[in-house]
């Protein structure tokens, strides 16, 4: 079915929106607010869409996650977060604590526009636990002239557990953008590292088109000083926006502390690029002694680099958890759809499932994979056995769970590469998005497209479709497509203000050795988050049917290859609500 529409993407913002230079530093936000959007009472907010067992509060907007941890047994997360409506304006600190990463409960604001260093602005940064069990968040404020300025809080009483109140100190700001810098390109510091009697922490920003991952250092963590070159930069990549900088073990799963360095570790260096809205990071080595990065001859920077999600997916932050020995990755799933009319459903935004990240065998990528908490949401269970040889055009049905919310991870085998087509060396000029767009679920080849149809109406009015598509090179290889395209995804009339992408990625994966290749999609109504290959390439999209809702979603296993796919092996679960969602969220 051909839903090939003309696609025009409207981007929202992450926190650290488009400004404008105006003269002497001075800067001018450019955004358009719908006043009448900034109130929405609780009663007016449309469940339609609602996710279910994502991190959400109850109404109103929310973006990028801002400083995730773990301190004295509780996991906490801060984000930005509109407390007056559902489109982006009067930004705050939002704060909720959890034990579990699924539960979650929500507390005051720890920070909001108060003071002359912030009273335009708290935008994002991070959170940094100093010695002495002591957490200090940094954090992006707008001065009086709307300077992008670093700042600090500290909590009013660091053995409350729940850490309620946290304080601005007067002795704030912390950074300031020198005379030579751009002050409105210059936010969003990173959790800070200890190394050599000094902390360490970077700040976003640009220099002409060039995007700088601007290095600070302290002895105690009041006063800092610009390093005389930046830990990284690349050219022709534009703003830097929420850097995240962390290690990662050569060996195994195990997360490590941010200040970790040595002959064992490798670090990771993401940046979120506010050109394309989307993130990338490279794989390198760091060394702390001349304080420069140095990705490795398997990354490159910008637009042709690695991303950790090829869909609705920005502005991410990681945190160390010790209590679990792990990396966690937090990120926020943008809304695909801006349309004015859509937003006054009195909501907007959610966060993707946290997820665990930990270095590839190679060392050549991240792998991510939803923390193993989420599994306790996992109700009626559905298992699918040995299903050979699906042919062209066959449709199989996950029955017996609730297909809007649920929890599906498939692996697929392939008898033959055979009757892969042949990948058009024009393609090696586009992104894999583009060529997604190119070569869609209806477009039969000859190995794929092969994989789930979600979100699905009964006859397949609308739905999306997450599914692998096998090329062969000239160089006789292998090369594996990923895609969740939203085109289909909806019967809505499709205008300018909509973004429904055919998003995709490349999975770095030996099919020829393997002959198989897993799928898992987490399915949440107006979400479908997949991760391919035991994490090695991961897409998150946003989508809003309008018949495949609630009871009426339908979920299957779909080949539109002429060579037959078996499916290995198939368990779904239907996902129950967690116990606990921000409800008390009413500050």
């Amino acid at each position: 079915m051909d839903f090939v529409r003309k696609l025009v993407p409207v981007f929202l913002f992450a926190s650290c929106v488009l400004l404008v230079t105006i003269n002497d530093n001075r800067v001018k936000a450019s955004h358009r607010v719908y006043s009448r959007l900034q109130s929405v009472p609780a009663g007016e907010v449309k469940q339609l869409h609602r996710t279910a067992y994502h991190f959400q509060p109850p109404q109103h907007w929310i973006n990028d996650p801002n400083g995730p941890m773990y301190f004295n047994g509780l996991y906490h997360l801060f984000y930005q977060y509109n407390p007056k409506g559902s489109v982006w304006g009067n930004i705050v600190w939002a704060h909720s604590i959890s034990k579990d990463l699924i539960n979650w409960e929500a507390l005051p604001h720890a920070v909001f526009p108060s003071k002359p260093f912030d009273v335009n602005g708290t935008w994002s940064g991070s959170v940094t636990i100093l010695p002495g069990n002591r957490p200090v968040i940094l954090y992006t404020g707008l001065d009086n002239d709307k300077r992008q300025i670093q700042n600090y809080a500290v909590p009013a009483n660091v053995s409350d557990p729940y850490l309620r109140e946290w304080l601005k100190p007067d002795d704030n700001p912390l950074v300031i953008p020198s005379s030579d810098m751009n002050a409105s390109q210059f936010r969003d510091p990173t959790t800070a590292w200890w190394h050599g009697g000094h902390w360490r922490m970077l700040v976003g920003g640009k220099r002409k088109h060039r995007g700088m991952a601007w290095l600070y250092r302290s002895k105690d963590f009041k006063h800092w000083v610009k390093a005389k070159h930046a830990l990284h930069s690349a050219s022709q990549t534009g703003m830097w926006e929420c850097p995240d900088f962390f290690p990662v073990s050569l060996h195994g799963k195990n997360g490590m502390d941010t200040s970790k360095v040595g002959e064992d570790v490798k670090h990771v260096f993401k940046v979120s690029l506010d050109e394309t809205r989307y993130e990338y990071y490279t794989v390198g080595k760091y060394d702390p002694e001349g304080d420069i990065y140095l990705p490795d001859n398997t990354s490159v920077d910008g637009r042709d680099g690695l991303r950790l999600d090829y869909g609705n997916f920005y502005a991410s932050k990681t945190f160390f958890d010790p209590s679990k020995n792990r990396r966690i990755l937090w990120g926020w799933a943008n809304e695909s759809d801006t349309a004015e009319d859509d937003t006054a459903k009195g909501w907007a935004g959610i966060q993707a499932i946290p997820r665990e990240v930990w270095l590839s065998p190679d060392g050549k990528q991240v792998l991510q994979w939803p923390v193993a908490e989420l599994e306790t949401l996992r109700g009626q269970k559905v298992d699918l056995k040995s299903i050979q040889n699906i042919i062209p055009g066959k449709l199989v049905e996950v029955q017996g769970i609730t297909a809007a919310q649920a929890d599906v991870d498939v692996t697929f085998s392939l008898a033959s590469l055979d009757k892969a087509e042949e990948f058009d060396p024009n393609w090696e000029k586009l992104d894999a998005e583009s060529v997604c767009a190119l070569k869609r679920s209806h477009v039969q080849g000859g190995v794929g497209p092969f994989g789930l149809a979600t979100l699905a109406s009964q006859n397949l009015e609308e739905f999306t479709p997450v599914f692998f598509r096998v090329f062969k090179t000239k160089a006789n290889k292998h090369k594996v497509l990923m895609c969740s395209d939203a085109k289909g995804s909806t019967l809505r009339p499709f205008d300018i203000k909509q973004y429904r992408p055919s998003f995709a990625g490349y999975v770095d994966v030996d099919l020829a050795a393997e002959k198989k290749i897993s799928l898992r999609s987490l399915i949440d109504h107006s979400v479908v988050e997949s991760f391919a290959a035991g994490g090695k390439t991961c897409i998150l999209s946003r989508v809003y049917p309008t018949l495949a809702v609630n009871d009426a979603a339908h979920l299957f296993v779909f080949n539109n290859g002429t060579e037959p796919v078996s499916v290995q092996t198939l368990s779904a679960w239907s996902m129950s609500p967690p116990k606990l969602m921000n409800q008390n969220l009413d500050f």
